[in-house]
């Protein structure tokens, strides 16, 4: 009989041709231990850099613009008012669409920056849209009211405090709140407080027709009379006299305040 070859010939050279991992790292220790550092600083400058803040800060790209216009229909709120904007708007180069919507002498815009935009630029173009609205509000129709600007819609807060009042007056309550106000800014991590739901002082006037009628008084006569409670008039002015030499000064009548 003939000899055979050994059948585990073939399978041990394949073995010594295959890649050991590990047979390579202890022939390459200086390496290893290179990319180990490397590995570690990057991990330690990672961790360190991670956002750890309770309530951080949201940066988005969107800004509403509201204008109204009593009485106008919606093709002309759209022709006249929405289309000047937004033809306007394509000055800015981080702009991504704008969409709008019309409604009978109302319109809303809502400004949409492309998503490349970087955050700390995002207020610099508040600002420049801002600006050149700003411009051609002269060119609006006569009685549009606005544009107006919203953008606060990153803000985050973080708490929320209730006040009542036991034998206050709604005045005495907010004079409280706002001094409360102003000490919680002066805290170094305070960045915006916000008053929500504060009554404002309104004086209601209320009287007989017929009695009113009887003294021969109109309401645009009581509403006259109210207008001009808190009228400034000058108290003196200053011009020059007849030759030019000097100055002469008139003293006229105190103002009225109220």
């Amino acid at each position: 009989m003939e000899n055979e070859p050994p059948r585990g010939g073939a399978a041990q050279d394949d073995d010594r041709r295959s890649f050991n991992l590990s047979v390579w790292a202890l022939g390459h220790r200086s390496l290893i231990w290179y990319f180990m550092l490397v590995f570690v600083i990057a991990g330690l400058v990672s961790y360190y850099s991670l956002g750890r803040a309770e309530d951080p800060d949201f940066t988005i790209k969107t800004m509403v613009i509201q204008a109204t216009w009593p009485g106008a229909t919606v093709e002309d709120t759209m022709t006249q008012v929405s289309e000047r904007i937004e033809k306007k708007l394509e000055e800015i180069d981080a702009l991504d669409y704008v969409k709008s919507i019309n409604a009978p002498g109302r319109t809303t815009l809502y400004v949409f920056l492309k998503d490349t935009t970087p955050g700390k630029s995002v207020q610099g173009y508040w600002v420049r849209i801002r600006n050149i609205i700003q411009d051609i509000k002269s060119e609006l129709p006569s009685g549009v009211q606005g544009p107006f600007f919203n953008d606060d819609f990153g803000d985050v807060f973080g708490n929320i405090y209730a006040f009542t009042s036991d034998g206050l007056s709604q005045r005495q309550l907010r004079d409280h709140v706002e001094d409360v106000r102003s000490k919680i800014l002066t805290l170094r991590d305070a960045g915006k407080v916000v008053l929500v739901g504060a009554q404002n002082e309104v004086i209601y006037l209320e009287f007989s027709t017929r009695q009113v009628a009887a003294l021969g008084i109109t309401q645009k006569m009581v509403t006259d009379a109210l207008q001009g409670q808190n009228a400034i008039t000058r108290r003196a002015s200053l011009r020059p006299r007849a030759n030019g030499s000097a100055f002469g000064s008139r003293v006229l009548s105190p103002p009225r305040t109220a």
